[in-house]
């Protein structure tokens, strides 16, 4: 579990440092394609426009949109920036978190000096009460 978690937090690092560009292509205002950090295909259309001479298709039925998610460029977190009460409360925790695993010391059993009875018949086999 503890390898899952570092897992997860470093994958949590690497998208939010990463700048993000998605591109989308429509046509006739369907998504026709999507990508991320290169130009999404177009649909070929404005080729067939360019093919025909006509005047009275000069509007392309086809956009292009693109939007970009800056990543964070400062991830220095700066220890002198907190609180005393909270730089405190750090420092319980990182002391209780590192020393949880301290072994207590074993509790004496009471029977640990008696023998166990004998048995001379097996009670429950006798009277076939058995737990399920």
């Amino acid at each position: 579990m503890h390898q899952s978690i570092a897992i997860v937090l470093a994958l949590m690092v690497v998208v939010s440092t990463v700048s993000w560009t998605v591109e989308k292509h429509l046509c006739m205002g369907r998504v026709v394609a999507i990508s991320f950090f290169t130009t999404a295909q177009d649909c070929g259309v404005k080729d067939v426009y360019t093919a025909t001479s006509n005047d009275k298709i000069q509007s392309s039925c086809c956009a292009e949109e693109s939007f970009t998610l800056q990543g964070q460029d400062t991830l220095t977190p700066s220890w002198n920036g907190l609180d005393l009460q909270l730089q405190y409360v750090l420092v319980a925790l990182a002391h209780v978190y590192l020393n949880r695993s301290v072994p207590l010391k074993a509790i004496p059993a009471p029977h640990e000096k008696y023998s166990p009875p004998i048995l001379i018949e097996d009670i429950p086999l006798l009277d076939q009460v058995f737990l399920i």
